[in-house]
């Protein structure tokens, strides 16, 4: 036997073996597939109006003004013919070699050869050509009102996105490298990845972005020590233990949104808010909502703050024997914290002595990048959907969310995973990012509805557990942080909520980075910092020129602001002993139970 058929011979059986692997996960990527509900047309692209719009728009330009649509044109179809013309020089005379390449850089070009290499950058120069062309159509379109632009061009932009190169295996030198070096492997592994994700979903297609067993809740994330001193059908309370001898006479509830689970803010010990709060000593409950199913349809606003912000205040009230508790609420919980509270001032009742609201909108006429999915089209979808499913399911909102980051949440980790046969990081951000929660119909629609799209809370009352209350009825004292590159809540929004909050004493606070990492940025990172600026809050934007930039956390500032609110210091309280007996560790059941809707079958 020679030396060549010996080792042929090994690479056929893997061969043989490959092939059977892939076999038998096609045919388990058929029935996993078949499990997929029918998608609601209207949940899967904007109505076709839109493009209507844009068309029409496009053709009333060509008609009233040709010069310039031709203007656009020429200059396309001249840079791409003279690309093309160079490119087929450039093979008759033998030359491999790429042209001259001046295109702006872009992380997903990043491999060498999508510079060195003749055929890759002949593709990756026309795919940027056309992107720019297309992009240049957009931005010259007339008439058309500022929120169909808006709409026009985030949806065109992802369609762009989706067409790059890299996202398709013959043209992404990355993928077919690995594919040649583990002998297709790696292309396997990628199906096994894809199969994986499609099973796991029931037949709906969302990229494993974090290693689902690299992580454990309660066991190495959500660790910090407390007990589970109080559940109702809404929520668990959480109260801490202690760290320091004593702490400040006021407690602090956090009220963490219910559209995520309320661990992102104790991820580790050392990126933890709830853990660096107790340390600083202060006795802190946190609210862990219930991952609600169908049963819970008609669970709306009104149960959300009846049966858990009042509850949750008036549990913490008695368990420490004060008459006022400081408060907490991010994103939505922040906006119902808000309501809350302007409910409260209708009662005169004086139970919360302060409030911080992390990155929340009260003021949705400005809805920011997330406000192309929060026009009628989508929004009738989702009505539909959830009178079907009594619940929105975390399907819904994980995808939403990841589309306004498709490069980095969907693109990125799909060429990864089913391209070139990664595992997904062990990376606990991306994990819970991942452990979604679903939503109840009823309050769906009514956040959706008279909230998002009808403003009402701002712009004139909104009703909440039989009474109407407004932005103005947030009367006490606040400190609100919002982040500059929030893609979820636009800061500017967020300012012209509180600007317009009754309250006479107001601290506005703007953190470096986004939605999740310019409220998760601990002092001892020392890596993003914050803005504040003395004066009125009268606009956003004149805020900002004036506004001062400090290095580091916010966390201190704040903490220093809610030192001046929280009394004076008391000896420690241990949980479980004040009446309320514990009930479970920390980070207690509902964070970690799965809705029977989601359990798998069989």
């Amino acid at each position: 036997m020679t030396t060549s058929e010996y080792e042929d011979g090994p690479k056929v059986e893997r061969l043989k073996e490959n092939l059977a692997r892939i076999e038998e996960l096609t045919q388990r990527l058929v029935a996993a597939l078949a499990q997929r509900d029918m998608p609601k047309p209207e949940l899967q692209a904007p109505d076709h109006s839109l493009f209507l719009k844009a068309s029409t728009a496009y053709w009333a330009e060509m008609m009233h003004n040709p010069s310039k649509i031709l203007e656009l044109q020429v200059n396309y179809w001249g840079k791409t013919l003279k690309h093309y013309v160079e490119a087929q020089e450039a093979l008759r005379t033998g030359k491999l070699a790429a042209p001259e390449d001046n295109t702006p850089d872009d992380r997903r070009f990043n491999n060498p050869l999508w510079k060195t290499h003749p055929y890759f950058n002949f593709v990756k120069q026309q795919y940027l050509m056309a992107a720019e062309a297309v992009q240049d159509a957009v931005q010259a379109l007339d008439n058309v009102e500022e929120v169909d632009r808006r709409r026009i061009e985030y949806f065109t932009q992802q369609i762009v996105d989706m067409m790059a190169p890299t996202n398709f295996l013959g043209t992404n030198p990355d993928a077919l490298a690995k594919a040649v070096e583990t002998e297709g492997e790696s292309l396997v592994r990628g199906l096994e990845n894809l199969v994986r994700d499609v099973e796991a979903n029931k037949g709906e297609l969302l990229v494993t972005l974090a290693d689902r067993d690299a992580f454990r809740v309660g066991g190495n994330i959500a660790t910090t020590p407390g007990k589970v001193v109080f559940r109702n059908r809404m929520f668990e309370l959480i109260q801490y233990a202690p760290t320091t001898e004593q702490v400040h006479r006021t407690p602090l509830v956090i009220f963490p949104p219910w559209i995520n689970k309320f661990y992102i803010l104790d991820l580790k010990p050392n990126n933890s808010l709830i853990k660096w709060i107790v340390d600083q000593g202060y006795t802190l409950f946190v609210v862990s909502w219930v991952n609600p199913d169908p049963s819970y349809a008609e669970v709306g606003l009104d149960e959300y703050v009846s049966e858990g912000y009042l509850e949750a205040i008036r549990v913490a009230k008695e368990i420490t024997g004060e008459d006022q508790i400081n408060a907490i609420g991010y994103c939505i919980a922040g906006t119902v914290l808000s309501l809350t509270l302007a409910l409260l001032d209708k009662r005169k009742d004086k139970s919360v002595r302060s409030a911080t609201f992390f990155t929340t909108l009260t003021d949705f006429s400005d809805r920011g990048e997330v406000g192309v999915f929060l026009e009628e089209d989508f929004v009738s979808g989702i009505e539909d959907e959830v009178a079907d499913k009594g619940i929105l399911r975390s399907m819904f909102m994980t995808r939403t969310f990841s589309f306004l980051r498709s490069k980095d949440l969907i693109y990125g980790p799909a060429i990864r995973s089913y391209m070139l046969g990664e595992s997904p990081p062990a990376f606990d951000l991306l994990y819970w990012n991942g452990d979604g929660t679903n939503l109840p119909a009823k309050m769906t629609v009514q956040y959706l509805r008279g909230l998002c799209q009808e403003d009402r809370f701002a712009a004139d009352s909104y009703e909440i557990c039989g009474e109407k209350v407004s932005v103005k009825g947030v009367k006490l004292p606040l400190c609100a942080i919002a982040c500059e590159t929030d893609h979820i809540a636009a800061w500017k929004s967020s300012f012209r909520g509180v600007s317009k909050m009754g309250s006479r004493s107001k601290q506005f606070i703007l953190s470096q980075s986004g939605h999740i990492a310019g409220i998760v940025n601990p002092p001892s990172k020392k890596k993003y910092g914050h803005y504040t600026a003395d004066g009125p809050l009268d606009d956003p934007e004149s805020w900002r020129e004036r506004a001062d930039f400090h290095e580091g956390s916010w966390w201190p500032r704040w903490e220093e602001w809610l030192r001046k609110r929280s009394g004076a210091k008391v000896d420690a309280r241990t949980p479980g002993d004040s009446g309320y007996p514990a009930l479970a560790d920390a980070p207690g059941t509902y964070v970690v139970a799965v809705p029977d809707d989601e359990k798998p079958k069989g």
